[in-house]
């Protein structure tokens, strides 16, 4: 499907997705936590709370716009799914991996993957090179705190469900979640970016840097969905 084209239509393909998807299926709650920061960032934006909001916005569009596309292969054959979202697709239905752990996941997939990507493009239409001493990249840094304001506001859901989950102790998850750091990825996503605009003279290293990732964050994607449930 095309890229949504503006971050209204980001919002209402999520709140789809959100009103397809089981409540007990492990994408939805990727789902709902990316919904949650994509409206806060949208207010943010409204606010006028960037310096640099064309490259902001666009930027969560085409980022947006990878998610969409992994979900629409995914939902018709898990196998097929990119190999960064694969692990999610794969494990969406288990019951002994943490809520959590499928949010994590799916960052994972989406940002250390699809934003180095979505950076790229987003340059590209733009006409910018990145750069670390610029607005782009200093409202690129001011999500991180949007980030870690949605994840305050929302982690009940991760301790109770949206609706009735089973009770469980999920004796490794804080071993399990603490491999991964939002804020971390997001720094790595960027140098990911400026390493490919380095080699875009380069187009057969570029494509295996590119495969690199991918295989890179598939793994690591497994290793967010390790089964963490026990009994007790």
């Amino acid at each position: 499907m095309p890229a949504a084209p503006t971050i209204d239509d980001v919002i209402a393909r999520m709140q789809a997705i959100d009103a397809e998807l089981p409540q007990a299926d492990g994408v939805a709650w990727f789902n709902k936590l990316y919904l949650e920061v994509t409206k806060a960032i949208q207010q943010e934006t409204r606010e006028g709370k960037f310096g640099s909001s064309r490259f902001l916005e666009r930027l969560d569009v085409v980022f947006a716009g990878y998610y969409f596309r992994a979900y629409e292969t995914g939902q018709a054959d898990a196998r097929a799914a990119p190999k960064a979202w694969a692990p999610l697709f794969a494990s969406r239905a288990r019951d002994d991996v943490a809520p959590i752990q499928f949010a994590f996941a799916g960052m994972n997939a989406h940002i250390n993957n699809d934003l180095v990507l979505a950076l790229i493009v987003t340059a590209d239409e733009i006409g910018i090179h990145l750069e670390r001493d610029s607005a782009d990249h200093r409202d690129f840094e001011h999500v991180n705190s949007v980030l870690a304001a949605t994840e305050q506001r929302v982690k009940r859901w991760f301790a109770t469900g949206f609706v009735a989950v089973v009770d469980r102790t999920f004796g490794r998850l804080d071993d399990v979640l603490a491999m991964w750091s939002v804020e971390r990825a997001r720094d790595q996503a960027w140098t990911g970016a400026e390493t490919l605009e380095e080699l875009a003279d380069a187009p057969w290293l570029r494509s295996e840097y590119l495969a690199a990732l991918e295989r890179t964050v598939g793994f690591a994607g497994r290793g967010l969905l390790i089964p963490t449930a026990t009994d007790g």
